[in-house]
């Protein structure tokens, strides 16, 4: 069960046996149905996720319509970084798209870890580096590329979404109607 966390978190930091076992401690192991909330809207985001198994959506609630932020996999963390950090209550919602298994750290543990086992720090700066990474690729995205852009690129560079996500999903990450999306796979499909 913690084989996959500990070989994704070995990636950024070399914990010894006893330091595996202390992090392992900490850890919570939560199981979700599909299409069930792991937070929604006015909570406060007190965990860090790793996805065992399984896929998560977020997204926020605008007008009365979801628009998809980002999608996240297997071997992949979450959390709403700010809600995590600040205690603030998060304007997110995300959601479970298939049967998942997630492993809960919370911010207080993680507070511990980064005392107890002071090379946390480093694992918690590249998470930082790599979730303000995420965020303006995102926006550069949505800003400078055509919505044909933003679907090849989807295509060649997450071709996984295309496997597990629903159309009407992937359209409101693109930032576009389903419709639209439909027009643009029909054009691509047609000069191939």
């Amino acid at each position: 069960m913690y084989d996959q966390i500990l070989s994704r978190l070995s990636q950024f930091i070399s914990l010894d046996p006893s330091e595996q076992e202390h992090f392992i401690s900490k850890l919570t192991v939560k199981r979700f149905a599909k299409k069930e909330l792991v937070l929604h809207e006015g909570q406060v985001c007190h965990y860090s996720y790793f996805i065992n198994y399984g896929c998560l959506r977020y997204y926020y609630n605008v007008d009365g319509q979801e628009n998809t932020a980002q999608f996240f996999f297997e071997n992949g963390w979450y959390a709403d970084y700010e809600s995590f950090l600040l205690g603030k209550p998060t304007k997110q919602n995300i959601e479970t798209l298939e049967k998942s298994e997630l492993l809960l750290l919370s911010a207080k543990d993680l507070q511990q870890l980064y005392t107890d086992i002071p090379k946390f720090e480093r694992f918690g700066r590249l998470m930082a580096e790599n979730a303000f990474l995420g965020i303006r690729q995102r926006s550069e995205m949505l800003e400078n590329q055509t919505a044909e852009e933003r679907y090849l690129n989807l295509m060649k560079e997450r071709p996984k979404v295309f496997e597990r996500i629903p159309q009407h999903y992937i359209a409101s990450y693109l930032g576009i109607r389903p419709p639209s999306l439909s027009r643009i796979r029909k054009r691509i499909l047609g000069s191939k």
